[in-house]
C-alpha cells in the first residue's frame, strides 16, 4: 500500500480478532501507536502475541458494552477503527439479544466515548448484510433492502447512529461495508467459523466440507489486504464528499460456493494430493442467507482512491499457504 496512515495514535476495537489483528499489524508497520480493546469473547490472544512488548502497542482488556472501558480506551486517541462486533448470521438468529447488545449498544457507547474524547475520525466495520433482500446486482451503497437477520439489522442500525452522530456532534465518521472477508488469522473452529477456513481445515483433515444449499449461492469474497487498504484510505482521505459516508469494500467479483470449493481444493491439493479426491456434501440452505452478493466498488474507487490488489484466487493462494503453516 502506497497511502497509509502514519505517526498517529489509534485505537482498534476487537483488535484480537481476525480483521482487527491484521489491522493492528498494518498500523504498527506504518509507524502508528496502537491501542487494542478486546474482551476476548471471540478474539484470541494468539492473534496479538507478536505485538505485546512492542513499545508502540498497548492492550486493554475490556468490553465495548462498558462505557468506562470505552472512555479509557479512547483517551489520547486520534483515530478509532471500530472492528468489535458479534458476527455471524446464524449466531444472531440463535441469540439476537446478545448480538443486539454488543453490536448496537457497544457501538453507540464507542461512538459517544469517541465524541467525548475529541477523536478526529471514527472508522467502523459495516456489513454487506445491510443490503438484505434488495435484488439488484451489483450492490450500490444507496440502494438497500430489508435486512434478513438480526445481525443485518444491527449493522444497518449502526449506520443510522453513525449518520446521526456525524450531524448532531459534527463527528467525522466513515463506514466500510465489508463483503465476506478472508485471510490469515481467520478462525477455522467453532460453530460460526467462516466458510473458507472451515473448508480448508476439513480438507486438510481429509474430511468433506458441507455446502449449505446447492452451491449456487455466490459471494464477493474479499482478501484481507484489500480491507486493510480501505481502512488506511478512510483514515487519511481529506475530501469532504468522502467523510460521513459508507463504502463497499470488496473486489467486485462473484464466486459461487461450488467455485470456491474447487479453487480451495485445487490450491490445497498442491500441498497434499489426497485432497484432490474429496468432494463436498450438500446440506440445507441456512436461514437468513441472501442468495447472491456482489459489490460495486466505484464509490470507494472514486472518493477514497481504493484499488483492491488481490482477487479471490490470488488471496486464496496466500491464505492457504498461511493456514498450511499455522494450523
Amino acid at each position: 500500500m502506497d497511502r497509509q496512515l502514519s505517526n498517529s495514535r489509534v485505537l482498534v476495537t476487537g483488535g484480537a480478532g481476525f480483521i482487527g489483528s491484521n489491522l493492528i499489524e498494518s498500523l504498527l508497520q506504518s509507524g502508528n501507536s496502537v491501542v487494542c480493546l478486546d474482551n476476548f469473547s471471540t478474539g484470541r490472544i494468539e492473534n496479538i502475541k507478536d505485538f505485546t512488548g512492542t513499545p508502540c502497542f498497548k492492550m486493554i482488556e475490556g468490553d465495548i458494552r462498558n462505557f468506562n472501558d470505552c472512555l479509557k480506551a479512547v483517551t489520547g486517541i486520534e483515530y478509532v477503527f471500530h472492528q468489535a462486533a458479534l458476527g455471524s448470521v446464524p449466531r444472531s438468529i440463535k441469540d439476537p439479544v446478545t448480538t443486539t447488545d454488543v453490536n448496537i449498544g457497544g457501538f453507540v457507547k464507542m461512538l459517544f466515548a469517541s465524541k467525548e474524547a475529541g477523536v478526529k475520525r471514527f472508522i467502523y466495520a459495516a456489513s454487506s448484510s445491510t443490503y438484505g433482500d434488495h435484488p439488484d446486482l451489483p450492490k450500490v451503497e444507496d440502494k438497500i433492502g430489508m435486512p434478513l437477520s438480526p445481525y443485518g439489522i444491527t449493522k444497518y442500525v449502526n449506520e443510522l447512529f453513525a449518520s446521526n452522530f456525524a450531524s448532531t456532534y459534527s463527528m467525522e465518521v466513515i463506514g466500510l461495508r465489508y463483503f465476506n472477508v478472508f485471510g490469515r488469522r481467520q478462525d477455522p473452529d467453532g460453530a460460526y467459523a467462516a466458510v473458507i477456513p472451515k473448508f480448508l481445515k476439513l480438507l486438510m483433515n481429509h474430511q468433506a466440507p458441507v455446502i449449505n444449499g446447492d452451491g449456487s449461492y455466490s459471494r464477493d469474497f474479499t482478501y484481507i489486504d484489500n480491507v486493510l487498504q480501505a481502512n488506511h484510505l478512510a483514515a487519511i482521505v481529506t475530501g469532504k464528499t468522502a467523510i460521513n459516508q459508507v463504502f463497499n469494500v470488496a473486489h467486485g467479483e462473484r464466486t459461487s460456493l461450488n467455485q470456491l470449493f474447487e479453487i480451495i481444493k485445487e490450491i490445497a491439493g498442491r500441498y497434499d494430493m489426497e485432497i484432490l479426491n474429496i468432494n463436498p456434501v450438500y446440506g440445507p440452505a441456512r436461514a437468513g442467507d441472501i442468495p447472491h452478493s456482489h459489490a460495486s466498488i466505484e464509490k470507494a474507487k472514486n472518493l477514497l482512491g481504493y484499488c483492491p490488489g488481490k482477487n479471490v484466487e490470488e488471496g486464496l493462494n496466500e491464505a492457504v499457504d498461511w493456514f498450511w503453516k499455522h494450523l
